[in-house]
């Protein structure tokens, strides 16, 4: 078996690198929209959080699994419309990751005192600037350690895409299963390579929360 595992290793390798590919790009959409999000939330205006709100409970009321599907291969079927599956799949996970972002957000902008924003408007800042340039970094500081945890949701919710034929870490384990019949050396490995990534993120998550002084 540790052989087998050790002959694995280079293709389960490239299949973690794909893994923290699709992580990073997924994270990155999630993290803007989910933001734009939060600050639509906490505008004020009442009609926009209401619309962002039921996108919010609808997106987190579903499995990110059966939005996959409806994506990749419902929307293509029903409307006759073709795409890219890798695509797709990166932009539905984006967005599903938007929605726990976008509560962070809103979570992080709530937590700061309000007098910071009435000070900066007395100061002749307006509603955006005032935003940008006092709380959301103020906000962004105290999140990070909830961002990284969803980085590392992520990676694991990665291997979804695997089942429908995108060659990342769990998928490049079941090839390597069919192939050589042996299933537990190569999901052994996979489950490795997934320990190591998500606790490395941990531990960097750790480590930058005291760097920044978030628990100050």
């Amino acid at each position: 078996m540790l052989t087998l595992l050790l002959d694995s290793m280079p293709l389960l390798l490239k299949g973690a690198l794909m893994t923290l590919k699709i992580a990073a790009m997924v994270a990155v959409i999630g993290i803007i929209l989910g933001t734009l999000i939060g600050l639509g939330r906490t505008s004020g205006m009442r009609w926009l959080s209401a619309i962002l709100r039921a996108f919010v409970e609808v997106i987190r009321g579903t499995p990110l699994y059966t939005q996959l599907l409806l994506v990749v291969f419902g929307v293509p079927l029903t409307l006759n419309v073709q795409y890219d599956e890798f695509t797709a799949a990166i932009i539905t996970m984006g967005v599903n990751s938007s929605a726990y972002v976008s509560e962070i957000i809103r979570a992080g902008i709530q937590s700061i005192d309000k007098g910071q924003m009435e000070a900066a408007r007395s100061l002749g800042m307006n509603h955006a600037k005032a935003m940008l340039y006092i709380i959301l970094p103020q906000a962004f500081k105290r999140v990070i350690p909830p961002l990284l945890n969803e980085v590392v949701t992520l990676i694991k919710d990665s291997s979804l895409i695997g089942a429908l034929a995108l060659v990342e870490l769990t998928r490049t384990a079941q090839l390597i299963a069919s192939k050589t019949y042996q299933p537990f050396p190569a999901y052994v490995g996979a489950a490795l390579l997934y320990l190591v990534m998500t606790l490395t993120l941990s531990q960097f998550s750790v480590w930058l929360e005291r760097r920044l002084g978030v628990s100050d």
